[in-house]
């Protein structure tokens, strides 16, 4: 008896030591295990989550759903997936800058709210965007220091985002559809001229040429066809005319109806 008495208590000793080591472990482990380099921290009473220069080359996953600022600038992030923000009601502020972006999907920066003040973009690799993903965006946006080629669909972008007030210089036109705006800055050849209607009429130009091209086409052919049974007929006559006198004129009347 006294031995089992001894098991007994040394058993809930164990058990109960175990216990508290669980415990101990779950109250101590941290939640979510962010990439090397991203770190939380309170700023000016917002939470924040700097990411900034920490060699990512996607969105970290495990955001926390609270964070108002998020840092990702200065990484090597070449792809934005339609559910990196999904579960981010309060984003204040988005830092994308000096990544290699080269392209936008429409549903990129989908989930992102109005509370979105301020989309940082800048010095990625963006060529062209579509206006459907600013569609439901309020937030000041800088995309300067991009290869912006700089058609009508930018400028219908830029119709219906918010700018940066800084940033509107630096974007400019590293190629365009007229050849002579490339190297300048976009705001200044919007004043210029209306790419859209140059757009227009560069289609209407292009659907002539095609019309007129078809039509001369259809006329050469006509023209092609008259000549030929005229050919055809001249031989055949010139053919009657080497006859002898009573078979030609006995041929006659079937070369007339056949050159009618």
């Amino acid at each position: 008896m006294p031995f089992l008495d001894w098991y007994l208590r040394c058993s809930l000793a164990t058990w109960l030591l175990l216990h508290s080591f669980v415990l101990m472990s779950l109250c101590f482990q941290p939640a979510t295990t962010f990439p090397k380099g991203c770190y939380l921290s309170q700023e000016d009473g917002y939470k924040t989550m700097r990411c900034s220069n920490a060699q990512l080359t996607e969105v970290p996953r495990g955001i926390p759903n609270d964070t108002h600022r998020l840092y990702l600038d200065f990484n090597q992030i070449t792809y934005l997936p339609s559910d990196a923000f999904r579960n981010l009601p309060v984003l204040m502020e988005l830092d994308l800058s000096h990544n290699s972006l080269g392209r936008l999907d429409v549903a990129s920066l989908k989930g992102l709210s109005d509370n979105l003040h301020s989309l940082d973009l800048s010095s990625n690799k963006l060529v062209t965007i579509s206006k459907e993903i600013f569609a439901n965006l309020k937030a000041r946006t800088n995309l300067s220091g991009n290869p912006w080629m700089c058609d009508c669909e930018l400028q219908e972008v830029f119709r219906l985002m918010e700018l940066d007030p800084g940033s509107s210089s630096g974007i400019v036109c590293a190629t365009s559809v007229l050849e002579e705006h490339a190297g300048k800055p976009f705001l200044q050849v919007v004043k210029e001229v209306d790419l859209c209607n140059v757009y227009k009429k560069t289609t209407d130009v292009a659907m002539l040429v095609t019309m007129f091209g078809w039509f001369a086409m259809v006329i050469s052919y006509l023209v092609y066809y008259v000549r030929q049974n005229q050919e055809d007929a001249r031989r055949h006559l010139e053919y009657l005319k080497s006859l002898p006198s009573k078979q030609r004129h006995s041929e006659e009347p079937s070369t007339l109806s056949t050159v009618v």
